[in-house]
């Protein structure tokens, strides 16, 4: 800033604080406080100074509290003389350098009062605010403002793409949509498992050789489809609304199916014949059986190599998956071996002998006993573990906890007042079921039981659970399911836990499993039931009922959901030819 435009702003500045009265003469035109408002009263309070529109071309500073002015109070001449000194200001506060006008600012404001800098702050807050999702691709960040919005879920990815067309443009671009669904499908399984089941899966991710995927407002549109379908889900599995399906395994020889476990293209059951089968899920037709014990199967389980089932004939025996080749027996129990389970390169086996064998899975051929584990007093009917701790469950009422490392014991959970048939563990919770009938969950850091569900008539025989829900099995022939969130919150009247009890099978029901879409039970009747709650009738309230034996192809009657995907791509693909908009 020159000399004579210091000498200005000084002479100005005096001026607001002097407390005298200055005629608006030509050379105060020339200064610095003329040149803003050349026409107002400028009043000093103990607050600061209060500006106020006095007379045509007077300015007066002095004490007390002043009053508000407007320009539009000013006769013709005023406005005229004021338009002017504003313009001489103006004109001289921008030919200023940057450090300079905000020190002149500095002073301006130091000598206003308090209701005056919540005008000018009112008036900065919009000016200091910017769309950086605008500006970056301006500057070729384009990439930076769609990571920004690739962290929003469906309702605010909708407000933003509202905000304006530039925001529209960085999530259509970005193809945010895509990548949000994508998102759900990698970490929740009830997405993926929609993902494969809908035949959506395709769509998502990386496109293989020689494909291309859909535009974005494919993905826009499809996403409330998903919303939809997961809510239809949820409804059906507390309404009980679902369509069955019913693999009949009787032979002359079977009177029960123990144990089952499937996936996406399987059903592995062993039954009291001595047998392993394996199922079909698409034609539900037997694919192979599996000879060599010669008591009933109790249990199995099996992964991508092998199944490796225990019997009434106290041997374990290891198979491959794939040509159902015998590969190992191992004989350890002296009695039958009622549970086990597997898991990254370990075994856990338990038996009516009372004791539990834990195994090195080196190979399907050489699996070496490390350690055996003993303590209950009566037979031991089931066994989990996990990199933490072993779980099991006797007859003896009681429920122990190992070391998983060490396979030393830690403590008991008491509770049950008979013998305890399951029970699954997970993370820190355990769910049991007993001869008494009821349900128990225990924290299994604390030993503690946190809550008891009754509702079954005869004794639980088998039970699991995942993030939402229990299933139960009894010996009732009833399927039950509770709600796990409902029954961790001990203000929930037990009454309301059950949400869904389920009646088809008629004999006992020996083992379950299930995911997000179903339920896979098996019972002493000699049936596999198939308990689908994504594709279901349309009517309320009723349960249509298929049944299958070992020898009909049903391909035909699988369900065939794809077309409504199809539909919605190819009607997303005209609505963009047609140029209208989503």
């Amino acid at each position: 800033m020159d000399s004579d435009k210091m000498e200005t702003e000084e002479t100005c500045m005096r001026m607001l604080s002097s407390g005298s009265v200055i005629e608006s003469d030509e050379s105060l035109r020339s200064g610095v406080v003329s040149s803003v408002y050349p026409s107002v009263v400028c009043k000093k309070s103990s607050v600061g100074l209060v500006i106020g529109v006095d007379s045509p071309g007077r300015v007066v500073v002095e004490e007390g509290v002043g009053r508000s002015g407007s320009v539009s109070c000013l006769s013709d001449e005023g406005k005229e003389r004021y338009l002017k000194e504003k313009g001489i200001c103006l004109e001289h506060f921008h030919s200023w350098g940057e450090s300079d006008q905000i020190s002149f600012v500095e002073e301006l404001l130091s000598g206003m009062c308090h209701y005056q800098h919540g005008t000018v702050d009112a008036f900065l807050k919009p000016m200091l605010q910017r769309d950086f999702i605008t500006l970056l691709p301006k500057v070729g960040l384009d990439h930076v403002a769609e990571k920004i919005l690739s962290y929003l879920e469906a309702e605010s990815l909708r407000s933003a793409e509202c905000v304006s067309t530039c925001w529209a443009r960085v999530i259509s671009e970005g193809m945010l949509w895509k990548k949000l669904i994508e998102r759900k499908v990698s970490c929740d399984s009830l997405w993926r498992g929609l993902a494969e089941r809908r035949s959506w899966l395709k769509f998502l991710f990386k496109p293989k050789p020689g494909e291309e995927h859909p535009p974005h407002s494919f993905y826009r549109r499809l996403y409330p489809h998903i919303i939809k379908d997961i809510k239809g889900i949820e409804n059906n599995w507390i309404s009980g609304k679902h369509n069955l399906q019913r693999i009949n395994c009787r032979s002359e020889n079977s009177k029960g199916v123990y144990c089952l476990q499937y996936d996406d293209k399987k059903i592995v059951s062993g039954l009291r014949d001595n047998t392993i089968k394996m199922w079909d899920r698409n034609t539900l037709c037997c694919l192979r059986i599996l000879n060599g014990h010669t008591g009933s199967v109790l249990c199995l389980q099996y992964d991508d190599k092998v199944i490796i089932s225990g019997s009434s004939d106290s041997t374990v025996r290891v198979w491959d998956v794939n040509t159902g080749d015998m590969v190992n027996t191992l004989i350890h129990h002296c009695e039958a071996v009622l549970h086990l389970r597997f898991y990254n390169g370990m075994m856990v086996t338990c038996s009516k002998d009372r004791s539990i064998a834990v195994w090195d899975m080196v190979s399907p051929m050489e699996i070496n006993l490390r350690r055996v584990l003993v303590g209950h007093r009566a037979a031991v009917n089931v066994v989990d573990f996990d990199e933490k701790y072993i779980v099991s469950a006797s007859g003896d009422r009681t429920i122990k906890v190992w070391n998983t490392s060490t396979c030393e014991f830690v403590r008991t959970l008491n509770g049950h007042k008979r013998g305890i048939a399951c029970l699954q563990y997970h993370d820190r919770l355990v769910v049991s079921g007993s001869s008494d009938n009821t349900i128990r969950i225990w924290d299994i850091e604390c030993g503690a039981c946190l809550r008891v569900l009754e509702g079954h008539d005869e004794l639980v025989r088998c039970i699991r659970f995942d993030s939402k829900r229990i299933v139960s099995g009894a010996y009732d022939g009833k399927i039950k399911v509770w709600d796990l969130a409902l029954a961790l919150d001990p203000r929930t009247p037990s009454a309301t836990l059950c949400i869904r009890t389920l009646v088809e099978h008629s004999g006992r029901v020996f083992r379950l499993q299930f995911d997000e879409f179903q339920i896979v039970s098996s019972s002493h009747d000699d049936t596999i039931l198939i308990w689908d709650f994504l594709n279901c009738s349309s009517q309320e309230n009723k349960c249509p009922s298929k049944t299958y034996t070992s020898t009909t192809p049903m391909a035909s009657l699988r369900f065939n959901t794809n077309h409504q995907w199809i539909f919605l791509l190819k009607e997303t693909v005209v609505i963009e030819a047609s140029g209208k908009n989503l």
